[in-house]
């Protein structure tokens, strides 16, 4: 079985996936997939054409921190950079759903990707789960572990599907705004419900 994470900027997906590595899930973590992306000198070229030199650190490398700055302040750029770079994502996330289902350890695998309804890399998983966590803790998450505002908040957010929306498309929910042994108890007794793990 394949399960998707969605869910709010700072909603703690990847604490959610974690947990759920503990029982055999085999985690994909979509970001890696773009920055392998931009690595890729055929995708460097188109994304340097379209946005500019202006966009490289002093070795030549894209500098995300630039890149994220044109993109997440105009939807148009952001789409312009979805176009050249998730189709290498979108397959790279199918060769490891192959890859993970060839491992006779795993048991299910757990789709990390933070724009996944988005770019419609849902219809590779069997089940989303919307991971919730009231905003003005994701804004203290975000503030702590990248250093942004509530303006930066609000401006990706803005970009993404509607809250709402990504929980109505979901199949379960998963509050993560408690302790770690709250979550622990949430996971294992999904995982209890979809079969995915023993009663015991």
């Amino acid at each position: 079985m394949i399960l998707g994470l969605v869910g709010g900027i700072g909603s703690g997906k990847s604490a959610v996936a974690s947990e759920l590595a503990k029982h055999g899930g085999a985690v994909i973590n979509a970001d890696q997939f773009g920055h392998e992306a931009l690595g890729q000198a055929e995708i460097r070229q188109q994304v340097v054409a379209h946005f500019g030199q202006n966009i490289l650190d002093a070795k030549g490398a894209i500098d995300r921190k630039k890149l994220g700055a044109k993109v997440f302040a105009d939807v148009k750029e952001l789409r312009a950079l979805a176009t050249i770079v998730f189709p290498l994502i979108g397959r790279r996330i199918r060769e490891e759903i192959d890859r993970s289902r060839r491992c006779a350890e795993v048991r299910f695998v757990v789709l990390d990707a933070a724009v996944m309804l988005e770019a419609g890399w849902n219809d590779a998983c069997d089940k989303l789960i919307f991971v919730d966590a009231p905003r003005s803790l994701r804004l203290e998450r975000v503030r702590q572990q990248r250093g942004w505002s509530e303006a930066d908040l609000q401006a990706r957010e803005a970009l993404q599907l509607p809250l709402e929306e990504k929980r109505r498309r979901a199949d379960a929910v998963i509050r993560n705004d408690g302790a770690a042994a709250e979550l622990a108890t949430q996971v294992k007794s999904l995982l209890r419900q979809w079969g995915l793990l023993s009663a015991r």
